[in-house]
């Protein structure tokens, strides 16, 4: 239990875990300094930041959203599977619902970018204050840090969390060690606690306080990669590890920091690091470097999960997705995702060259997924919970008129920065949606080449082909047409195995499905010709191991070959070159794009994890 809480630590919370580094300071050197360092705006900021905690993470996604997870399976992508599933009746309804995930997916990989530099920047630009000697080397420093980051992602996060599990428990103890020491000399900080303050700031201050809500955000900046994290280590354990040490630390850290700048006004141009003691920034500067590279992972996580519910929904071309842990289905680890990932951060740290320049260009994805995350609470608060229009109203007000603010806030980024996530999550869109009618376009034109399978059955049988021993399984989408594979086996080479199996694997909108609703048999119309039909149904979180899945059906009873007949099996792979045509309603540079996706997507062979050298690839060229 407490184990689980400290993994948890070492991946979950280190994106929001870090913002003390640099969310109060942005908020102050805003706009030349509008918000001032006196009791009122000081006060007022601070019940900002403890109530913005409070009702987005603790209450929306602590308290309501995991609760709406998709069979253990937590982010965007995974509720909008659910509200979908929700809502399976209504076609219409459920499509928009898809389009809503595609769209705070797309937020998120912005996030995702934005999040690593920013983090690590933040951290080695400690030493300005501790070693000003070497403060020309931050940007090659958190350079190494950032390489060495992302190259331990094939280890998995299993590793990855038990490593930086204690790592993170001491960044929090030490939060709250240092903002305790102040908060004790001057208690009466502690009133901002109160959100009369965040009011009165407000309506004193409305241009003010609306330019600040757009730093004040990065206090929850996180809240989304803690709920897509969700599958890695369960619901339980992080909200144990929020609510007994994070939450708390992340409070009295936050008043802390409120409390010296407040007494000593100069602080505010680095009031975190300006907080410890001379004796201790060296080494604090040391353990916030390893808070953000913590931090780092805990978006980078979700990415991966989020980027395998995507490829699995039909969303994403599919990727290679290796498993990292074999008891965790939820740990995985997308190598080329992980490099593109890499090169966006890099770019962005060089380009931007200061936290202070990137936190311009924050703040608009984040807030952008949490309006996404909050419509699709809405949406399945009815029918899951049966929540009446009162409650709805409510959370409406809470959740989204915040976020809303928080994002109106963030508007005016879009000039000085706030552009490149927006320009991040549209081509992700752009992706997403063209792969998406793609795949549609080529599986009509693939069905006329096809033709029926009924008849080719018929026909097969007329001819009476020599039959050769061994089992030739053919994984195709569907038993209504003929995979092109086998067409092309019996027209070239005139014989058949002794079974042939056809294999349509098909993604459930939940997480796993349970072995007792995974298979589909069909003999197809006959028990003697030895041409039969599987359907597979995976989970968006399971491994597609059509082996595997063909052995456990044949073990239970569903197929009539022995099992370890399978480890000699043949696999014929339906696959042709992909040609472009004017009839179609894609555009040509949509078209070009799909293509291009479909080129560089995952080995079919590797994906469904058909052995290499017993995997055969045939077929015909098709049409979009």
């Amino acid at each position: 239990m407490v184990l689980g809480a400290v993994a948890a630590l070492g991946v979950v919370f280190g994106d929001i875990g870090t913002s003390p580094l640099y969310a109060l300071k942005t908020v102050f050197l805003l706009d030349g300094g509008a918000v001032r360092a006196n009791e009122e705006d000081v006060f007022g900021v601070v019940s900002l930041m403890f109530w913005s905690i409070t009702i987005i993470v603790s209450i929306k996604y602590l308290g309501i959203l995991m609760r709406a997870d998709n069979d253990g399976e937590g982010g965007v992508m995974a509720l909008a599977a659910l509200a979908q599933r929700l809502y399976a009746k209504r076609a219409r309804r459920a499509g928009v619902l898809l389009i809503i995930g595609i769209v705070g997916v797309a937020l998120f990989y912005g996030d995702s970018i934005i999040t690593p530099a920013i983090s690590v920047l933040s951290a080695v630009e400690g030493l300005h204050v501790t070693v000003p000697a070497i403060s020309h080397l931050v940007i090659p420093i958190a350079a190494v840090i950032l390489i060495g980051l992302f190259a331990v992602q094939r280890f998995g996060t299993t590793r990855v969390g038990v490593l930086f599990g204690p790592v993170m428990v001491l960044w929090f103890v030490v939060l709250a060690v240092a903002g305790l020491a102040m908060v004790i000399r001057y208690p009466a900080v502690l009133l901002g606690l109160s959100p009369t303050y965040a009011v009165a700031f407000i309506v004193a201050h409305p241009a003010i306080s609306f330019i600040a809500l757009g730093a004040v955000v990065l206090v929850i900046t996180g809240a989304e990669a803690l709920y897509a994290d969700m599958g890695h280590f369960g619901r339980a354990p992080i909200r144990r590890a929020w609510f007994f040490l994070v939450f708390p630390a992340l409070t009295i850290n936050y008043l802390g920091q409120a409390a010296l700048i407040l007494n000593h006004p100069a602080a505010k141009a680095n009031p975190f690091f300006l907080l410890i003691p001379d004796w201790g920034r060296l080494p604090v500067v040391i353990l916030a470097t390893a808070a953000t590279v913590i931090a780092s992972q805990a978006v980078i996580s979700g990415t991966f999960s989020l980027s395998r519910q995507a490829v699995q929904l039909g969303v994403l071309p599919p990727l290679t997705i290796r498993q990292t842990s074999k008891r965790e289905g939820g740990q995985i680890y997308l190598p080329a995702l992980n490099a593109l990932l890499f090169i966006g951060v890099m770019a962005v740290m060089l380009a931007f060259g200061s936290s202070d320049r990137l936190s311009t260009a924050y703040g608009i994805s984040v807030t952008g997924a949490l309006v996404v995350d909050t419509l699709l609470l809405l949406l399945v608060a009815v029918p899951l919970w049966h929540w009446a229009p009162w409650k709805i109203a409510i959370a409406a007000v809470a959740f989204g008129g915040l976020e809303l603010a928080f994002l109106a806030g963030n508007l005016s980024k879009i000039v000085n920065g706030g552009w490149v996530p927006l320009l991040i999550a549209a081509a992700i869109i752009t992706v997403m949606t063209t792969w998406k009618r793609g795949r549609q376009l080529v599986q009509i034109d693939r069905r006329k080449k096809e033709g029926s399978l009924a008849e080719f059955i018929e026909d097969v049988r007329v001819q009476q082909l020599p039959r050769v021993p061994g089992i030739a399984v053919f994984p195709h989408p569907n038993k209504d047409s003929t995979p092109l594979a086998l067409k092309a086996n019996v027209k070239h080479n005139r014989v058949l195995h002794e079974h042939v199996i056809i294999v349509s694997v098909s993604t459930a909108q939940v997480p796993h499905v349970p072995t007792s609703d995974a298979f589909e048999y069909d003999d197809l119309g006959y028990t003697d010709d030895g041409i039969e039909h599987l359907s597979i149904r995976f989970g968006f979180s399971d491994e597609q191991d059509i082996p595997l899945a063909l052995r456990t059906a044949a073990s239970t009873g569903i197929l009539s070959v022995d099992a370890d007949e399978f480890r000699r099996a043949s696999y014929f792979i339906s696959r042709g070159a992909i040609r472009t045509t004017r009839a179609t309603d894609m555009v040509r540079w949509r078209r070009s794009l799909f293509i291009a996706l479909a080129h560089n997507a995952a080995d079919p062979a590797a994906r469904f994890g058909l052995p290499a050298l017993r995997t055969v690839t045939m077929g015909s060229d098709v049409e979009i």
